[in-house]
């Protein structure tokens, strides 16, 4: 297939992808992520229960039961991913309350039957069922529904705790329900008179774990450094058999207390029936006498009817022996002993407890008509509870590490603000683009045309949920993709320049600069993939769209633009230098010593770098709540309002030390405080609300508990450590050792510059930021990789010179592209950091540092050290010696022609595989005198014109025999009258210098003299 073909079909190939990409833009929606359309994630950490540990397993039976349950509350579009070994990611979309979410997915929703008379414990743990000091007589079963009844058995929490301490250890008998509580340990204020943790942990070191890790910050300084609890406050353990549970006089969406009062109570734990014993649970009205209003009915599974059956019937026979042994009493007094009741205990609290008519059901109740809960429940509230009944209860225990809350109005704004950069940054890098290489420009933009329609495409397909991380992503892509061309767009007009045809220099532009590009983005990628298996998930988001656009970026640069440009190769605009911003040029660094001024350099650097760790020093960095957990609050308030009015109105919650700046327009605060509890962040927003006048859409809120933000460090650390080795190793495999540490040299210098500037500038340091630091990796590789990639070309173009010489030579060549690169990257990342929005402008603050500083690095930093080491090997060591000593103890900072430098040594020269021939079809034959002219521009030296059609030979380069058939052939033809090639002077005799071996046609005309070949080898006419 000719080239011309080929460049053809992969032209109809991207055709029929734009199309189709097109069909796939008009008719496929986009799928947003929370931070563009509002709504609620929360982050679990799972723990074990008593029957259950922490497997892979029950990890998964979780997700499915917190699945089924946002399944039935109809939350569409809602996503819950595991992350990490013990952590459970939710997100719900259009769910604009944090703790609504948190009661629809995260509770437990364990739930048990208790014979209430038969386990409720007096002190001591007396179990006394026909005593009603014990029981609590009517008002046993806690008083569920309608007025609050005193009940005299009631305790407060501490006091419950305390008491239950002394109880013994009991366990069920055999044939029974084994009991659900094992060990229950609490942490106690003796002098408060207050327990600290409402939910019990299984041992002290789960105490101390969720006392370290939790969003109250009272109960994480309970404990002192070596994790024993400080004064007035000690660890109290429950043994395994009791249960302590609350009262509930009224109960919420999930069935949890409202306004109980401190009203607890120690039951042994020997349930009658669990949840697992019933089903299909919904939500309903009751129709009989005392039953009006919403209540929960369900059915029995066939061992659930079994055991509510002989549940009942002994709560019923001890009702008719009570109400015999009480004849004679009042009717008031008969009642107390005959009303016997069961207990509905959803978690730790008890939300409902009727009686048992001994009447009606002598011999307890079948269970095959199923049976009903009621207490008080409004419509909402029963249709919750059935919901968390039917989903059953999670396997493990759930505790909110952290959450978020956008706002609808705000997700909109925040995608106008990432569109808006998005396009902004297209735009500038195609009018960098058009201005700098004009025709050649055209075609740029187009390919990154092609490319934003395809990456669309592949987002609106798969799908993926764009987030405004992603967004970021996508944009920086464009840079990626507009580097790719920069490099070969380069290499092409340096091809141009040193006097090759068009489609000649297209080709070899490509070939030279294809490892360039491939090894950039391959890094790119792995920085990518890195941050994809250990980020968190709002970061994620940025990793899989720059993987992507990476991917993609190779496609349109490399096969794209490579057909496009062949195509339009052919035409005369392509030929003018002009048109393609190809002219010769000379550039004020084009003599630059860039090793001798290297000193000047690494103390610039140092200098910088002694500034910036006396900064951190002082003053560290501005760590974000991601990382130090807390609470932060955006909010939109009226017109006009300043600091102290949401000081003011903050005040009264508590929060009146809350750390408050204004932002954007003024109307718009960022509060940030100690993490909040949903009960206190509640608080919070109504103040904001009464006292600013912020609206429920305008509030955005993300809190982060110590192990979320513990996680998010940890991360970032194995991140930098695993993209830093998979680096090195990709170095080292395509450069050498010797290459592999000035680079990572350069990276840590990069870095650390962006550190100093973080902590000389208070800018805060998110999870974002350390995504940016990992990308600055990327693009700081990408210029350093151009830069080594030319030094590695010039070992073998410049034989003889010293490795300073060489590494000169090499940054006047690539400084320019490395700037144009720069450019290239640095203008989207500054329409993002102008454009973006708050949310983006840490992440863009670091990529533009980082974007500067590469630059930099990889030519003044890179490259010197590279030097410095390469010098000490002892073939440069000693070349640099001969060559100074050749040039009077001076050793100059460039290989000049005629000088003590030898550009290429003898002993390497090879033929060129290059030939000039004369063209033999009709129309288009020259003169001998014109040909003598195309030979003399080309500059094949001594060369004469032969007979028309006839191939040229170039004059030999070496004193070897032939090297292949073909060229024994043309040796054969050879007049013997040919002129020869003077030679020149062998160099002293040195060290061969490290490097393989290049043909002359891949030599620079500047060292040797080059044959090009504009055209094909002329048909053989037959005779």
């Amino acid at each position: 297939m000719t080239e011309r073909r080929r460049q053809s079909l992969i032209l109809l190939l991207v055709a029929i992808l734009v199309a189709a990409s097109v069909v796939v833009l008009v008719t496929k929606p986009t799928k947003r992520g929370l931070d563009l359309q509002g709504g609620v994630q929360l982050v679990y950490q799972v723990s074990g229960t008593k029957g259950e540990g922490v497997t892979d397993d029950a990890i998964q039976r979780t997700i499915d039961v917190m699945q089924d349950r946002i399944n039935q509350f109809g939350v569409g579009e809602s996503e819950i991913q595991r992350s990490g070994t013990d952590q459970i990611v939710v997100s719900l979309p259009a769910i604009t309350n944090t703790a609504e979410a948190q009661r629809r997915v995260g509770t437990t929703a364990q739930l048990a039957f208790y014979d209430w008379e038969a386990n409720v414990a007096g002190p001591g743990g007396r179990l006394d069922a026909a005593d009603q000091r014990v029981t609590g007589a009517n008002a046993g079963g806690i008083g569920i529904g309608g007025a609050e009844i005193n009940n005299p058995v009631a305790l407060s929490q501490y006091g419950a705790v305390l008491r239950a301490s002394k109880f013994p250890r009991r366990t069920n008998p055999a044939g029974t329900i084994p009991t659900q509580a094992g060990e229950q340990w609490y942490l106690v204020d003796d002098k408060a008179k207050k327990v600290l943790n409402t939910t019990p942990s299984a041992s002290v070191a789960e105490l101390t774990a969720d006392l370290r890790t939790s969003r109250n910050p009272t109960l994480r300084r309970a404990l002192d450094g070596n994790g024993q609890p400080t004064a007035d406050k000690r660890f109290v353990k429950v043994n395994e058999g009791w249960r302590i549970i609350q009262a509930a006089n009224n109960v919420n969406t999930d069935g949890r207390v409202v306004n109980a009062g401190d009203r607890w109570f120690i039951i042994r734990d020997r349930p009658g029936l669990l949840g697992d014993d019933i089903k299909n649970p919904s939500q309903g009205v009751g129709q009989g006498v005392g039953q009006n209003g919403p209540l929960v009915s369900f059915e029995f599974t066939d061992n659930g009817k079994n055991r509510w059956r002989n549940t009942t019937r002994e709560i019923a026979e001890r009702g008719a022996a009570n109400c015999i042994q009480t004849r004679g009493l009042t009717k008031a007094q008969q009642g107390d002993a005959c009303n016997q009741h069961f207990t509905i205990v959803l978690d730790q609290q008890a939300i409902s407890s009727p009686t048992i008519d001994f009447q009606e059901y002598p011999e307890g109740i079948s269970g095959s008509g199923g049976s009903q809960i009621s207490g008080s429940f409004s419509f909402e509230q029963a249709k919750s509870l059935a919901n968390l009944l039917k989903s059953g209860s999670l396997p493990l225990k759930l505790n909110v590490i952290s959450s978020q809350q956008v706002s609808a109005t705000l997700g909109e704004e925040a995608l106008s603000q990432g569109l808006l950069a998005g396009a902004v940054g297209f735009g500038v890098v195609a009018i960098f683009l058009l201005v700098f290489y004009r025709a050649l420009g055209v075609i740029a933009v187009l390919g990154l045309a092609v490319y934003t329609l395809l990456f669309l495409a592949i987002i609106k397909l798969v799908p993926v949920v764009l987030t405004l991380p992603g967004i970021a992503g996508l944009i920086l892509t464009i840079a990626v993709a507009a580097d790719a061309n920069v490099v070969i767009f380069e290499r092409f007009k340096d091809e141009l320049q040193a006097g090759r045809s068009v489609q000649r220099s297209i080709k070899d532009g490509y070939r030279k600069g294809l490892s360039a590009i491939i090894d950039g983005n391959v890094i790119t990628f792995l920085v990518a993939f890195v941050l994809f298996l250990v980020a968190t998930a709002g970061v994620k988001g940025f990793a899989f769209t720059l993987g992507i656009g990476v991917l993609l970026s190779m496609f349109t640069a490399v096969l794209l633009t490579r057909a496009i440009l062949g195509i339009a190769g052919r035409s005369k605009l392509m030929s003018s230098p002009a048109a393609l911003g190809a002219r010769k040029r000379n550039p004020i660094w084009h003599r630059f010593d860039f090793y001798g001024a290297g000193r000047w350099f690494f103390a610039a650097s140092g200098l910088i770098l002694a500034v910036g760790a006396i900064a951190v020093g002082a003053k560290g960095l501005n760590f974000g709540i991601d990382f130090e957990s807390g609470t932060q609050i955006t909010a939109t308030a009226r017109p006009g309002t300043t600091v102290d009015d949401v000081r003011s109105a903050l005040r009264p919650v508590g929060q009146g030390e809350a750390k408050i700046q204004s932002v954007n327009d003024g109307s718009r605060f960022q509060i940030q405080t100690e993490d909040l509890s949903t009960a206190e962040q509640t608080r919070v927003n109504r103040a904001l609300q009464t006292g600013v006048g912020v609206q429920p859409d305008d509030l955005n809120s993300n809190t982060v508990g110590p192990t979320f933000g513990e996680t998010v460090a940890r991360t970032a650390v194995v991140a930098i450590l695993a993209s830093f080795a998979l680096i090195a190793f990709v170095i080292w495999f395509r450069f050498g050792l010797r290459y592999t540490v000035p680079i990572l040299i350069a990276v840590v210098h990069d870095l650390l510059i962006t550190a100093g500037i973080y902590a000389l500038t208070g800018a805060e340091v998110t999870a974002s930021t350390v995504a940016a630091l990992l990308t600055i990796i990327g693009y700081s590789l990408y210029d350093t990789i151009i830069v080594f990639d030319r030094v590695r070309e010039n070992l073998n173009r410049l034989p003889s010179a010293a490795f300073s010489q060489i590494v000169n030579r090499s940054m006047s060549e690539v400084l320019g592209r490395s700037l144009v690169t720069s450019f290239s990257t640095g203008l989207p990342t500054l329409a993002l950091f102008l454009f973006g929005g708050d949310t983006l402008k840490d992440f863009a603050l670091a990529m533009l540092i980082g974007t500067i500083s590469g630059a930099y690095s990889s030519v003044f930093i890179a490259a010197p050290v590279l030097t410095e080491w390469m010098e000490r090997v002892p073939a440069f060591k000693a070349r640099r010696a001969r060559l100074t000593a050749a040039n009077g103890g001076t050793l100059p900072p460039y290989p000049e022609k005629g000088g003590n430098e030898v550009d290429v040594d003898a002993a390497r020269k090879r033929r060129a595989s290059s030939r000039v021939t004369t063209p033999d079809a009709a129309g288009e034959q020259v003169s001998a005198a014109e040909f003598a002219e195309m030979v003399r521009e080309l500059g094949v030296e001594g060369a004469e014109a032969q007979t028309r059609g006839r191939v040229v030979e170039p004059p030999e380069l070496s004193t070897g025999e032939p090297t292949n058939r073909a060229e024994r052939r043309a040796a054969a033809r050879r007049p013997a009258t040919s002129p020869a090639v003077p030679d020149q002077p062998a160099p002293d005799a040195a060290p061969e210098a490290p490097g393989p071996v290049q043909r002359a046609a891949d030599l620079s005309p500047e060292e040797v003299t080059f044959r090009d070949d504009p055209g094909r080898r002329p048909k053989r006419k037959k005779r």
